[in-house]
């Protein structure tokens, strides 16, 4: 009787417990649920607010009124996505460029391809390395070569040869600045190309008439596309990429370059976004030019580069854009709309940033060169 009540009460307790068990799981995906739910109709209110016309049209202006129609074309947010595939397939032709251009070119301008021993491999420093310091203290060193079992020398050794691996080559920054200068220099004469024949080009204030029911022209969709995607191409590849003393002020450019020319593309900005596409463009295969022939050691040819990089870059960026670019962005506005709308404090925020950035690298542009005239009135 009794076995028998036991085994009663164990099947009963059983049963409620999976019953809990049922309950509590039951309860947790409600709960996810929920959560997926408030996320989506977050995700959707901060939709509508990010379209909303009042920020990116003038009065009386919405989306609607931007559905291609009688002839005339208008660009979509939905057609910045193709900028990501886009990018990876500059990714290609770059690897492809790099390699069987950029190689042969550096070794006909006498640049050597110099192979560095790698270290044995050794668990313990490699741990160190990574996760504590590259450059250990003579203590830290003593204490490695106990644990390793090796001498103080071999340790000192292994840690001087793995810092080198991390230094890139100099093939491969000749390599890098190939691509730049190569990828700069087309848009540059694509961006001639595409602005010469155009009425904006000559008078800055071309580029707000009929605005924002300008059409769409399909040298300006792919200028957009190849630039936006040149940018998410070296954003994807920042981590391998040559690291700069201003590390932090590129990642800046690039992001501020992506959010200036996918906004401007929104709220059809496009004659102007062009004009500050080519403005930036026409002054960097210079100063990329100056760099591949500074790793062959050319050094008058360098010099006489770097020069003209100078001048074109106080030319375009340290007074056209301000005194072209941001008139007709700060100024011009006012004269066809009594009310700017938000877009307009954004995107002047944006090229605004990007003067500060300007005004810090001609800085920079001014310390190289005064030390380059001085080293010449020494000579």
């Amino acid at each position: 009787m009794n076995s028998h009540r036991t085994t009663k009460y164990h099947v009963t307790s059983n049963v409620s417990s999976s019953a809990v068990l049922k309950q509590a799981q039951g309860r947790r995906l409600a709960l996810l649920l929920l959560s997926f739910t408030s996320m989506a109709h977050i995700l959707k209110t901060l939709n509508s607010w990010f379209w909303w016309e009042n920020i990116w049209m003038p009065i009386n202006v919405t989306w609607a009124h931007f559905v291609d129609r009688d002839g005339l074309v208008f660009p979509k947010a939905h057609q910045l996505y193709a900028t990501i595939p886009y990018a990876f397939v500059l990714l290609i032709i770059r690897f492809f460029s790099e390699r069987y251009i950029a190689i042969p070119l550096a070794k006909a301008l006498g640049i050597k391809n110099v192979r560095r021993v790698k270290p044995q491999p050794n668990p313990v420093l490699e741990s160190y390395f990574r996760e504590c310091s590259k450059h250990p203290s003579q203590s830290d060193i003593q204490g490695l070569a106990k644990k390793c079992n090796c001498t103080v020398r071999l340790v000192e050794k292994w840690f001087r040869r793995r810092r080198n691996l991390e230094i890139p080559t100099v093939l491969r920054k000749f390599q890098e600045a190939f691509w730049r200068f190569s990828f700069y220099l087309t848009s540059s004469i694509a961006g001639f190309i595409f602005l010469y024949d155009k009425p904006w080009f000559y008078d800055i204030w071309q580029t707000w008439v009929g605005y924002p029911f300008q059409t769409l022209l399909p040298s300006q969709y792919w200028y957009y596309m190849a630039e936006i995607s040149f940018y998410w191409s070296l954003l994807f590849t920042l981590g391998i990429d040559n690291r700069r003393k201003d590390f932090l002020a590129h990642v800046v450019h690039h992001l501020a370059a992506i959010g200036l020319m996918s906004g401007s593309w929104c709220a059809n900005y496009v004659r102007l976004g062009t004009l500050v596409m080519f403005v930036h463009d026409t002054a960097d295969f210079w100063l990329e030019a100056a760099k591949m022939f500074n790793y062959a050691h050319w050094e008058k040819t360098c010099n006489m580069l770097f020069i003209i990089f100078s001048i074109a870059f106080f030319i375009t960026r340290i007074i056209l854009f301000p005194c072209w670019i941001l008139r007709a962005t700060l100024y011009q506005p006012t004269f066809y709309s009594t009310t700017p709308v938000i877009a307009y404090f954004l995107f002047n925020g944006q090229l605004l940033i990007l003067q500060g950035l300007h005004l810090y690298w001609g800085y920079l542009i001014l310390k190289i060169l005064k030390r380059f005239i001085f080293l010449k009135v020494q000579r």
